[in-house]
């Protein structure tokens, strides 16, 4: 009788352990769930870069980490990289430089970029160091941006979808801004 006793509480045991195991599983699973589905929805999100519209800034293939939060706190400046989606097809995503800010007239005419603005009323040439030496930016574009509309560019003007062919980008459409390139590791930096 004994023996039955030993036998039916080594079973119990064994039930406990394997339910305190999946119990422990499905804990972790809740936790990584509530910790990282935030994170991923407002703060940060993960990109891979499709195409050559940014060369030499960013290759096919590169993973970064977009920063999703900053722009809540304050608007894109001129310069930063921004992952958005397309406005013509808000399923792809897109990433290029902000070139214009609200309310300024951007100008692209004879290959640079001028932008005219209340600080600038005659204009001034934009300093563009991160294109590639002869670079030339065509085609010739006017374009008057309103409160909540951008001009970007793409860094390869030559291959690159941008505000000169289809406007302005609207603010709404923006993800975040590049922020990590994690892969390839040899080219791993914050941006």
């Amino acid at each position: 009788m004994e023996e039955k006793e030993a036998a039916g509480t080594e079973k119990e045991e064994k039930a406990n352990s394997w339910l305190r195991e999946l119990w422990g599983f499905v804990k972790i699973i809740i936790v990584s769930l509530v910790i990282v589905l935030p994170i991923r929805a407002y703060i940060v999100q993960p990109f891979i870069v499709r195409g050559d519209s940014m060369k030499p800034t960013y290759y096919q293939g590169e993973y970064l980490v977009i920063d999703e939060f900053s722009y809540h706190i304050r608007g894109p400046r001129r310069g930063e990289i921004v992952v958005f989606r397309y406005p013509q097809n808000p399923s792809q995503y897109f990433i290029k430089r902000i070139v214009g800010l609200p309310r300024e007239r951007v100008e692209v005419r004879n290959g640079e970029v001028y932008i005219v603005n209340e600080e600038y009323p005659d204009g001034i040439v934009l300093d563009e160091p991160y294109l590639q030496e002869g670079v030339f930016s065509s085609p010739d574009t006017i374009l008057m941006l309103d409160e909540k509309e951008y001009f970007v560019m793409g860094d390869n003007r030559y291959q690159s979808s941008d505000s000169r062919f289809w406007g302005a980008l609207d603010s709404r459409f923006i993800v975040g801004r590049a922020w990590l390139r994690l892969w390839p590791i040899a080219r791993a930096s914050v941006l």
